[in-house]
């Protein structure tokens, strides 16, 4: 019997850790899988049809609450001409319903395509998604940011902040994952990668 449940609470605690396993994102040279979602102009998005035109800037941010979503998001606008002569195309996805999309442009005057992540199938694509606990969910609730309500259907989940760059080939050549928030690549460095 202690044989059974040692192996029953072995079982569990297994399946508990591999349950609460943070993202790792896409690595070099992996290949980026293909999508397609409605940018904040209702237009279709696909992954593959951007890449017949050359590589991709992806960029995965938490919302427009975010101040340093929006200084990255910024300055990358800012830059935006530079990453279009190096024959690259810019999109950011998001877990924010659309309408909360329009106060990211809003905040930075963004002219690029923002995908809403519906059902996060891109975030979940990239491994770059995770769950809020909840006591971060109540902490921000209570300072007045509903992250439930912002993102609707996709709840308390957020992407870790990443940004790949993708070439033609659909070969993940660049990439910046960092599950501290504050931290971010320069534009600089993303210029050095295209």
């Amino acid at each position: 019997m202690r044989k059974i449940l040692i192996g029953a609470f072995l079982l569990l605690s297994t399946g508990f850790l591999y349950a609460q396993q943070a993202p790792e994102g896409l690595f070099l040279a992996s290949k980026a899988p293909d999508f397609k979602a409605k940018d904040q102009n209702g237009k279709d998005i696909k992954l593959k049809d951007l890449l017949k035109q050359g590589k991709v800037v992806l960029v995965f941010y938490r919302g427009y609450w975010c101040p340093y979503c929006n200084k990255e998001l910024s300055r990358l606008q800012d830059s935006l001409q530079l990453i279009k002569d190096k024959g690259a195309t810019l999109i950011a996805v998001s877990p924010e319903k659309p309408e909360n999309i329009s106060k990211t442009i809003e905040k930075t005057k963004a002219d690029y395509s923002i995908l809403y992540d519906e059902g996060m199938k891109i975030m979940k694509a990239y491994d770059v998604e995770y769950e809020m606990q909840e006591n971060v969910v109540t902490r921000y609730r209570n300072s007045g940011l509903d992250i439930e309500k912002i993102n609707g259907d996709n709840g308390k989940y957020l992407p870790v902040p990443a940004i790949y760059i993708i070439d033609k080939e659909s070969t993940v050549i660049y990439r910046f994952f960092e599950p501290d928030y504050k931290k971010r690549p320069s534009v600089l460095e993303i210029l050095s990668h295209l």
